[in-house]
């Protein structure tokens, strides 16, 4: 937990929600799922956050993961304990890495929370090895679904951290989200700027959310760990890297 002043409201400081906790609590699906995709045509990869402490890349290098996107942040009270061994282990290894965001949309503005997490290890250096920084939004863990906002509201809030993640870093930052919650909670169209990272524990993807037309990254099993397969062969995964 940090010890930094932050603008949590007292009694509220974040925790450490793992990416696609709350999807899962709330649209279920299969746990075990086996995504029908071409394996020629896609990337292996894996997220994870300080619920798997020190990780074993050397494993997971070994089952074929070849990305891992890592929680650094969350709102903008949280830092990941671990992330230092997730995100430079992940790289060390060998593979192609990131950090995520989780998004607390009722507790502060866009710009403090993209602002927090490039400060916090969030950010992007154009070295071949590192992925944009990526937007956790999904149902909010500690109160209502949308963060109290309405859909303009949330759209403008997302547009604020985006807008200034891309100032910061040059990079427009991947956004995951689960179809439903996006449905439920946001109006806006950020299909010609983000790429999608689209969370749905089955087989198949399903319907994207609003306006977008293709997946980047599909997040399909939350076992052992949550996994994710790249929507094109490795040299496309390392031209999202290379931006």
């Amino acid at each position: 937990m940090s010890s930094q002043v932050t603008d949590e409201p007292p009694g509220t400081t974040a925790t450490d929600t793992p990416m696609g906790s709350q999807i899962r609590k709330h649209e279920g699906g299969d746990p075990h799922a086996v995504p029908d995709v071409d394996p020629l045509a896609t990337v292996a990869g894996m997220d994870v956050s300080s619920h798997q402490g020190n990780v074993d890349w050397k494993y997971w290098w070994n089952q074929g993961m070849r990305f891992a996107y890592v929680k650094a942040t969350e709102g903008t009270g949280y830092k990941n304990p671990y992330f230092a061994q997730q995100y430079n282990g992940s790289y060390n290894v060998g593979m192609i890495r990131g950090a995520y965001h989780f998004a607390l949309p009722d507790r502060s503005s866009g710009a403090a929370q993209a602002n927090y997490f490039v400060d916090n290890g969030g950010g992007w250096s154009k070295d071949g090895k590192t992925l944009p920084g990526a937007l956790d939004m999904e149902y909010n863990p500690y109160g209502s679904t949308c963060y109290g906002k309405t859909k303009s509201q949330m759209t403008a809030w997302i547009k604020d951290f985006s807008d200034t993640y891309h100032a910061r870093t040059g990079r427009w930052p991947v956004i995951y989200t689960s179809t439903s919650w996006w449905s439920q909670c946001v109006n806006g169209d950020f299909s010609s700027t983000n790429p999608l990272w689209v969370a749905r524990y089955a087989s198949t993807v399903g319907t994207l959310p609003y306006n977008w037309k293709i997946w980047t990254i599909w997040q399909y099993t939350s076992s052992p760990l949550d996994k994710n397969t790249f929507n094109g062969a490795y040299d496309r995964l390392q031209a999202l890297a290379n931006g």
